[in-house]
């Protein structure tokens, strides 16, 4: 061993017999594979460590994720781009400000009106609980709320009832068509059919109003409008008393902003608004001509049976003459 090292300091000895150098047995570039994160050593490895990394040689870094605060922003647009949609083509909730239609709906309730379903054509029908905008000034003379701008905005947006928009809430007694008719104190009836209101009429009040303001009546509903009255008969200026607008009473279809469908506030008011069932039975108004026809279907039938019959015993078996 001592010669080999002289051998090798002198140079005497070939390259076969020097010893290996600790720096030969080096891979080169091992500072770069492992950066790359590659697992190959040797003078091979160099080509992992270029395949891990981009095109300038760095290697890539892991995005960060945004800041929260960051993201705050967007999501509260996102959040008041869908509540306006929601409010414009789904469903709002508006406050009652009367105890126009008690018990149903008492003064404070928010109730949430469906707006989809008009937008396919759907028509009001008898026995909902419907908000609309004031078709003639039934409002005048009421008290107009100030809400400020944060409420406003908010208002605008359908995060909370709206609070400048005139707007009434009643029920669908009569449609395009029906005749609605109210003598002495009821019942109430549409197309000569008595209503039971019971269920829904606040307790201690008529279905008709004895007076000479408008709680006896006999009105046929015009296409296109529908008649409307509150829970409250003794305390609702429903289309009752509006025989002096310029659609006599009516509210136009066009005015209806949808179907009052659950009371959701407070929770311990939380119900649906479902259609009594005194509207289940058959309402509907029978055309003057269709009736004329449904009697003379089984007249014309007997005669004809009967002409029939008489025709048979006076020829009898014919025979040629």
């Amino acid at each position: 061993m001592g010669d080999l090292a002289v051998g090798a300091r002198s140079g005497h000895e070939g390259p076969e017999e020097r010893p290996e150098r600790p720096e030969d047995s080096v891979p080169p570039a091992v500072e770069d594979d492992v950066t790359a994160g590659s697992d190959n050593g040797g003078d091979s490895g160099g080509d992992g460590g270029r395949d891990a990394r981009d095109g300038d040689g760095a290697a890539p870094q892991p995005k960060k994720p945004r800041s929260f605060w960051k993201e705050l922003p967007l999501l509260i647009g996102i959040a008041l781009v869908l509540a306006l949609l929601i409010k414009t083509f789904l469903v709002q909730a508006f406050s009652i400000p009367s105890d126009s239609m008690q018990n149903t709906l008492q003064q404070g309730d928010r109730v949430l009106v469906d707006k989809l379903t008009p937008w396919f054509g759907s028509e009001p029908e008898r026995g909902e609980v419907v908000v609309f905008h004031d078709p003639d000034k039934w409002l005048a003379g009421e008290p107009t709320p100030n809400p400020n701008a944060i409420q406003k905005g908010l208002s605008w947006i359908g995060l909370m009832p709206s609070a400048e928009e005139k707007d009434l809430i009643k029920r669908v007694i009569g449609v395009a068509g029906d005749t609605v008719e109210c003598k002495g104190t009821g019942p109430l009836k549409v197309n000569g059919k008595a209503l039971n209101e019971t269920s829904y009429v606040y307790p201690g009040n008529t279905p008709c109003t004895v007076d000479d303001l408008g709680g006896q009546f006999k009105v046929k509903v015009p296409e296109g409008k529908i008649w409307v009255m509150g829970d409250h008969r003794q305390n609702s200026l429903d289309s009752r008393y509006h025989h002096q607008d310029k659609y006599k009473g009516f509210v136009p279809v066009d005015n209806v902003v949808g179907r009052a469908i659950v009371v959701a506030w407070p929770p311990t008011r939380w119900s649906t608004l479902p259609v009594p069932d005194t509207f289940d039975q058959n309402l509907s108004a029978a055309a003057p001509g269709a009736l004329g026809l449904a009697g003379a279907v089984p007249l014309v039938l007997w005669r004809r049976r009967r002409l029939t019959v008489g025709n048979a015993r006076v020829s009898g078996p014919g025979t040629a003459g």
